[in-house]
């Protein structure tokens, strides 16, 4: 089992139950490691203040864990990003809707979805500085159905007492589910805060266990 799975939360209408797949009520609605989305060496705060550049375009789909926006630019993605109510992009900040220019990582993100797609195959440019693309970067690679704690992240670059920008870098991932930092979690074992809801980590990482993996989890 991943390092970090905690059991489901008992109050959650929808508790993740082995062997089916697990489902998130539409109703949280957060956004999962929020982060601006414009090309600059300057990142940090949301959508409400940085737009995107105009030839930004986004399309919308629905998903387990509720409608995600995916927005791309000069044919590579830009951003995943959840519904966050009183915090929606204007069409300024995420360009025009165009789905035909959004239907493979719409594809690719159905599949995951569906338990068909461990990795997955698009072009990225997430916008950020020199630091945040390493930490990024690393997040690719840990693999499906795996965690990594942010130290161990921090030493993969060469300072443990990196951890705290580690942290920061990991929360302000702008493309969601596909650069994965809901696979981060903390030294103790524990989930760790996430910004799309520890219901929705729990649900991410549950979708991600393999059959084998359910049978060995005591709880």
């Amino acid at each position: 089992m991943p390092r970090g799975w905690l059991p489901p939360s008992p109050h959650l209408a929808s508790d993740l139950a082995p062997p089916a797949r697990p489902a998130v009520p539409q109703s949280l609605s957060a956004l999962a490691c929020y982060h601006r989305v414009r090309r600059s060496k300057t990142v940090g705060g949301g959508w409400d203040h940085d737009p995107m550049p105009t030839m930004a375009t986004h399309t919308v789909m629905p998903s387990p864990v509720g409608e995600l926006t995916i927005v791309s630019s000069e044919g590579a993605v830009t951003a995943v990003s959840m519904q966050v109510p009183g915090r929606e992009p204007s069409p300024d900040e995420i360009g025009q809707r165009d789905d035909p220019a959004g239907a493979e990582a719409v594809r690719q993100l159905q599949q995951y979805f569906a338990g068909e797609r461990t990795d997955f195959d698009l072009p990225l440019a997430p916008a950020g500085d020199e630091f945040k693309q390493r930490v990024w970067a690393l997040l690719r690679e840990i693999p499906y159905g795996q965690t990594r704690s942010y130290g161990d992240l921090a030493r993969r670059l060469g300072d443990v007492n990196l951890s705290q920008a580690v942290g920061f870098a990991n929360g302000r991932n702008p493309i969601a589910i596909v650069i994965p930092c809901h696979r981060v979690i903390g030294s103790d074992g524990s989930l760790t805060g996430y910004a799309g809801g520890l219901d929705r980590k729990r649900f991410l990482l549950a979708l991600e266990e393999t059959d084998e993996m359910r049978a060995t989890r005591l709880f």
